[in-house]
């Protein structure tokens, strides 16, 4: 004989105990009905599952639906459906991918039409940095109450910089970018510092490498490309966020991409999306100080002729208020002294005009005269050593290669002798 659950039928008022009734078959929905009340669990509801992502689908409407199995399991790996929906998706600080590893909070639930459990999933962070996470969250709290990212603390960047820090790795596109923006725009002397941007001591490295520049430049840029939460933790940790903090001069962090926010964005005078964004920001353009440049000399020029225009009608007014015949005598001799006037004030006008004139020139040339390329061009030269600049014959040995950076092109030399000033 054939047994069976029967339960009480989906409209009854409240659910009674399930009875065995034999010979009668149930229906489709009270078999699901019977299962959804079988899941009402307390054991799963609120639960934290933590497996990886697969079939993972970002539906139009914005809702999220993918599957989590055993990180690893292979072919025989359990699996279990997930719905997240797009009111709680809104609040992910991530794109989820297949492959990756979460931990999801949510509650098991039966879906009747298909005749299947899934997950409803709340939240969702990132398996196996859920702890990492936790803890920026809790060095955010600290630092924000030490005053680290206060508005207030927050520094301009120098107008018209001499010398520019970059702390970040030697090797990579970063410097390259950097490079070709600064010279672009504003050639200035670049100090690097070079770092490790990722890694377990990473954080103490660009630390030491922050107050290395410190002291040496005018503006510091502190930078790393883009990377996951993983590669861009270093840039959270407080020895990195004080170091920014106590550097005597403004730093411009550049870290990751646009989306992503470190404590180190935090805790800088001013956050960058790109390396190249930040040598933007740090020197100008050259180009807008010449047409700047321009219309002041314009704006001063057309000031002076419009002075000297207004002069020029007050004395031809004193003139007509002299001309009554009864004044003759005085007319003759007030007629020679606003002649000589005239003429003082044209000669004082001109005189001013030319001396505006010679200033705004030696201004110009003041201006073109602080380029490093000026400098060059005077038969300078800047040598080199595995990139960084050469500043004393204790940082030179027999056999060393040099680079030559002169003004039109550059050289590579090598070292014959090395030979010291007796003074020293």
């Amino acid at each position: 004989m054939d047994w069976f659950y029967r339960t009480e039928p989906p409209e009854a008022q409240e659910p009674k105990e399930l009875s065995v009734l034999p010979d009668i078959p149930l229906t489709v929905g009270e078999v699901s009905g019977i299962i959804e009340r079988l899941l009402d669990d307390r054991q799963l509801q609120d639960i934290m599952v933590q497996g990886e992502v697969t079939n993972y689908k970002h539906h139009a409407r914005g809702h999220r639906y993918f599957s989590l199995s055993e990180k690893g399991g292979g072919s025989l790996a359990a699996v279990i459906k997930c719905v997240m929906w797009r009111s709680d998706a809104e609040r992910l600080s991530f794109e989820p991918e297949d492959g990756m590893e979460v931990i999801i909070t949510g509650s098991v639930r039966v879906y009747p039409p298909h005749g299947a459990y899934q997950i409803q999933v709340k939240e969702m962070t990132r398996g196996g940095a859920g702890e990492k996470y936790l803890l920026v969250e809790r060095w955010k709290k600290e630092l924000a109450a030490e005053g680290w990212f206060a508005i207030e603390r927050k520094r301009p960047l120098p107008s018209f910089p001499t010398r520019v820090g970059v702390v970040t790795s030697e090797t990579g596109a970063v410097i390259h970018d950097i490079r070709t923006v600064i010279a672009r725009r504003y050639p200035v002397e670049i100090v690097i510092s070079p770092t490790a941007v990722q890694g377990e001591d990473a954080h103490r490295e660009i630390a030491r490498a922050i107050e290395r520049v410190a002291g040496r430049v005018d503006v510091v840029i502190v930078a790393r490309g883009g990377g996951s939460f993983e590669d861009l933790f270093p840039f959270n940790h407080p020895d990195v966020v004080r170091a920014i903090a106590a550097c005597p001069v403004p730093v411009v962090s550049a870290v990751g991409h646009e989306v992503d926010v470190t404590l180190a964005d935090l805790a800088a005078d001013m956050r960058a999306p790109t390396p190249s964004a930040a040598a933007e920001l740090v020197v100008p353009d050259r180009k807008d100080l010449r047409l700047a440049l321009r219309d002041l000399r314009c704006q001063l020029g057309g000031a002076l002729l419009s002075r000297v225009s207004r002069a020029q009608d007050d004395i031809a007014a004193l003139r007509d208020r002299l001309r009554p015949q009864r004044f003759c005598r005085k007319i003759g001799e007030k007629r020679q002294a606003t002649v000589d006037l005239s003429d003082r004030l044209e000669r004082s006008f001109s005189t001013r005009i030319e001396r505006d004139r010679l200033m705004l020139a030696e201004m110009k040339t003041a201006l073109e005269g602080r380029s490093p390329r000026a400098v060059l061009a005077r038969g300078y030269c800047v040598a080199e050593k595995d990139g960084i600049v050469v500043k004393s014959v204790d940082a030179l040995l027999g056999d060393d290669r040099l680079n030559l950076r002169f003004y039109d092109g550059r050289s590579r030399v090598v070292v014959e002798r090395v030979d010291h000033d007796g003074n020293l």
